[in-house]
């Protein structure tokens, strides 16, 4: 049995993980925003603790991760949709997502250093959008890109932790995927299929468990970047 912590575990995939980890017998503790609903899901899915969590005000991530012990394994998912543009730039959204997935990952890291150990290993969640950006794309394409940056330097500090990233493409059955048009999505990916939540689950779950794989930045999309 893991301890098994997801930052970002009452919805999408980040519940699928929390679902998937506990199913396995797994002690999982899972973050939210709100922590009534955090406790919810907890329960829904079998994980041990139900945490609140907001990763876009870092100076209580801290505070809000003292119940949580040992932990062998590490997922931050949480993210915020955005939707900017330079010729109508948000600077509050913009902060706000950068804040987020940047600075907020890597306090709840320096948060729970001292409960990691040398067997420890850490995955991360970006996006495609740092290879392939789109109208709108301004901040979630370069904080994405920051990923892979701090995959990285987190890899070399935290040795001998493993760190890696998961980049998914369009998850065809997310939230937010499942109620959009996807032929010309599905047209534009070589395997002739979007890539699942359950794909995107494996993904994480090979990261946590290889030993030798360490600073990788995993593409999950099907091969869509090939065309």
């Amino acid at each position: 049995m893991s301890s098994v912590v997801v930052i970002g575990g009452t919805s999408g995939i980040g519940r699928e993980i929390a679902r998937h980890r506990a199913g396995r017998g797994d002690e999982v503790v899972l973050t939210g925003r709100d922590a009534h609903r955090a406790d919810t899901v907890a329960k829904e899915v079998g994980a041990a603790l139900g945490l609140g969590l907001d990763l876009s005000r870092p100076h209580e991530i801290a505070g809000a991760l003292t119940e949580v012990g040992r932990v062998d394994h590490l997922v931050l998912v949480g993210v915020s949709r955005d939707d900017n543009r330079v010729t109508e730039y948000d600077i509050d959204a913009a902060i706000h997502l950068v804040t987020l997935k940047l600075v907020g990952y890597t306090e709840v890291v320096h948060a729970l250093r001292p409960r990691l150990h040398d067997d420890s290993a850490i995955v991360l969640f970006g996006g495609q959008a740092k290879e392939r950006p789109y109208p709108g794309a301004t901040t979630v394409a370069t904080v994405n890109a920051g990923v892979t940056g701090l995959v990285h330097t987190l890899a070399t500090e935290l040795a001998p932790v493993r760190v890696n990233a998961v980049h998914p493409g369009v998850v065809g059955d997310s939230p937010f995927w499942s109620d959009k048009p996807h032929e010309a999505l599905i047209a534009r990916t070589p395997t002739g299929r979007l890539a699942t939540m359950r794909d995107v689950v494996d993904a994480v779950d090979f990261l946590l468990g290889n030993r030798s794989v360490n600073a990788v930045n995993l593409s999950v999309d099907g091969g869509w970047l090939l065309r």
